[in-house]
């Protein structure tokens, strides 16, 4: 799996969501420290998991995984229209080259 991207999403798309890492964790049933530790880096979830969080967060696996930059065909922001979704898309490609430079500069 390819998680170079995996945190960077699962935090944009959970703050999109309006839920904290807290209620994401206990909607999954797990740690409340779980999502925080996946949205850095420090661990990843089991496919179970990751499964589960794609159903909470109506993504796919692949757009978590950076495997894609389509969100999902049935993920809806709140209504949101395909020019208006351009700027959620721009700021979480920002992001991703930001964590880029930074898992570099600390190697």
């Amino acid at each position: 799996m390819s998680m170079e991207y995996f945190g960077s999403r699962l935090k944009a798309l959970r703050k999109s969501a309006g839920i904290t890492q807290a209620q994401l964790a206990n909607k999954l049933q797990l740690a409340s420290g779980t999502i925080s530790a996946y949205e850095q880096g420090l661990k990843y979830p089991s496919i179970e998991v990751l499964i589960k969080i794609c159903d909470a967060l109506s993504t796919s696996s692949d757009y978590l995984l950076g495997i894609t930059n389509e969100i999902s065909s049935k993920m809806e922001l709140k209504g949101l229209t395909d020019d208006q979704m351009q700027p959620f898309l721009q700021l979480i490609s920002i992001v991703e080259q930001y964590n880029k430079v930074i898992s570099q500069d600390t190697k």
